[in-house]
């Protein structure tokens, strides 16, 4: 069975995210298979979070009401809350009192491989733009100059960025460069992505040292990002290599679970 279902714009959420550039009378073909073993509301949940994903819901796009979806479907009212239900518990999707269930953002599958999360966003149409905090010299402490290999209390360069995608926070960057590397203009780095400068420069990343955890976020780390103190955050920490085997920058990040996740691919040996 097809339906439509539309899709309205909304204007309660333009101070948060960007008016989207498209007619905010999307039409969406949805459909869902009685035959298959794939419950229906995982089934209707996976094409919704595709159109997310794919940007054909877009950011403040406000869904229609549970009743008349249900009605388009074939399906009871339970079942399409629970698909909605499901997204909203992914960060997909909210619910807001008086104006109904919006599109809030899609969630950024980061590759582990060697990537500028500026490359992975813009691939992912997520529209990044960065807010440079600190850009300066400072002296090296001991675990920034052994991930770099430089003495102890040489300067180094320190970079923080506010990394966002549609207007919201997503990450936080702190990164160590050694000295006398390339020049980082301020504008430059809130321009595009760090490793795209490195490369311009000449550079040839070849390879990094990467740990991924989780914590709690400080009061401080919570007001960037617009969380809760306290609330869950995904942390990361890289160090990465030129061609020659030299260390050529030292990143420890934050990232709102929310909006990122780290993807990557496991295999079996025989």
């Amino acid at each position: 069975m097809t339906s439509q279902l539309p899709v309205n714009s909304s204007q309660s959420y333009a101070r948060a995210v960007p008016k989207p550039d498209v007619d905010p009378t999307v039409q969406l073909e949805l459909s869902v298979d009685r035959s298959s073993p794939v419950p229906l509301y995982f089934q209707l949940a996976q094409q919704l979070e595709a159109a997310i994903e794919h940007g054909t819901l877009t950011p403040g796009s406000l869904l229609g009401n549970e009743i008349e979806l249900a009605s388009r479907l074939g399906l009871s009212r339970p079942t399409v809350r629970q698909a909605i239900q499901s997204l909203v518990d992914k960060g997909l999707l909210v619910r807001r009192r008086g104006v109904g269930t919006q599109v809030v953002h899609s969630q950024v599958k980061r590759p582990l491989e060697l990537s500028s999360l500026y490359d992975d966003l813009e691939s992912a149409g997520q529209r990044p733009a960065t807010k440079v905090l600190v850009n300066t010299m400072v002296s090296a402490s001991a675990e920034v100059a052994a991930a770099l290999g430089v003495p102890e209390d040489s300067e180094v360069h320190r970079i923080e960025r506010l990394r966002l995608a549609h207007g919201e926070p997503m990450a936080y960057l702190c990164n160590f460069l050694p000295p006398g590397l390339l020049d980082l203009e301020t504008a430059q780095l809130e321009a595009t992505g760090l490793y795209r400068l490195m490369r311009a420069a000449g550079i040839t990343l070849h390879s990094a040292r990467q740990t991924i955890g989780a914590r709690a976020a400080t009061p401080a780390e919570a007001e960037r990002l617009t969380e809760e103190p306290g609330a869950p955050l995904l942390t990361m920490q890289r160090v990465t290599y030129d061609d020659t085997g030299r260390a050529v920058e030292y990143g420890t990040h934050t990232y709102r679970p929310s909006r990122y996740s780290f993807e990557f691919q496991l295999l079996v040996r025989s």
